[in-house]
């Protein structure tokens, strides 16, 4: 069987683009996202077309046992998961504390924090039981820094970054090797920036700053920095690291 890299929240930015890098390396990839079953047929249909092996599968990661069961349904018939990459975002939009309904605030709990302790639950014991495995997990700027009106997505990411502390604390002396990766800075990606800011106001910024300016975040070159985490030898293992664009002012400094 196929080593598999599995990859919860694998849209068309980050994830399809890590599910692929390691797919190219002779990983079994699993694509797990909420909706848009479309663009998940796409990019497993462009690992395929690449030689390489990736699934897909449609996750509401909030509900009940949906994380745990995908795990095991994986692990039965694909193959163990030996790189476990959570990617799922938590933001919600800037919202004051009187528009921030109880609801929403725990609707970021549950992305940011909670589905991580799931997908940790699950995956850590079988890569205890191997004695190996990797667990990359997505971070963003909000873990490191609160900002006016982003009171659920800071406090969901701040969690994020302890729990990824914690689990490497536990997991980390028993060969498992747990990465907390904060993007700090926009990244051009048209399912998360894309559809934040419109079609228009994405190609406009993508013109002024991306493209030829590298000035927005890749997703490939990202991708490229989580396929060398999980090569990393365990006598220098890196637990967290900052991306960003090079004219960015990275976030100790706003």
């Amino acid at each position: 069987m196929q080593p598999v890299c599995l990859v919860i929240g694998a849209g068309a930015g980050i994830g399809s683009n890590v599910a692929s890098r390691f797919a190219r390396e002779g990983y079994h990839a699993v694509l797990c996202r909420r909706s848009d079953e479309e663009g998940l047929s796409r990019s497993v249909a462009r690992i395929a077309e690449d030689g390489g092996a990736a699934s897909g599968f449609l996750l509401n990661a909030v509900a009940p046992d949906a994380i745990e069961e995908r795990i095991a349904a994986v692990e039965a018939d694909i193959g163990p998961v030996e790189v476990a990459v959570y990617n799922l975002g938590a933001q919600i939009g800037d919202r004051s504390l009187a528009e921030t309904s109880h609801k929403v605030f725990e609707l970021g709990w549950r992305l940011g924090t909670f589905g991580l302790f799931r997908m940790a639950s699950a995956v850590c014991p079988l890569m205890e039981q191997r004695g190996r495995g990797t667990l990359l997990v997505t971070s963003s700027t909000a873990a490191m820094r609160g900002n006016q009106g982003q009171h659920s997505h800071a406090a969901a990411m701040g969690g994020r970054r302890m729990l990824c502390q914690s689990l490497n604390a536990e997991f980390g002396p028993k060969g498992i090797h747990v990465a907390h990766i904060v993007i700090d800075g926009m990244v051009d990606a048209p399912d998360t920036l894309g559809r934040m800011l419109g079609d228009e106001a994405f190609q406009r910024l993508r013109e002024e700053r991306g493209l030829e300016h590298d000035g927005l975040l890749l997703p490939a070159e990202i991708a490229d920095t989580y396929f060398q985490l999980a090569r990393q030898h365990r006598s220098a293992w890196t637990h967290e690291i900052d991306l960003r664009a090079f004219s960015d002012t990275p976030w100790w400094n706003r």
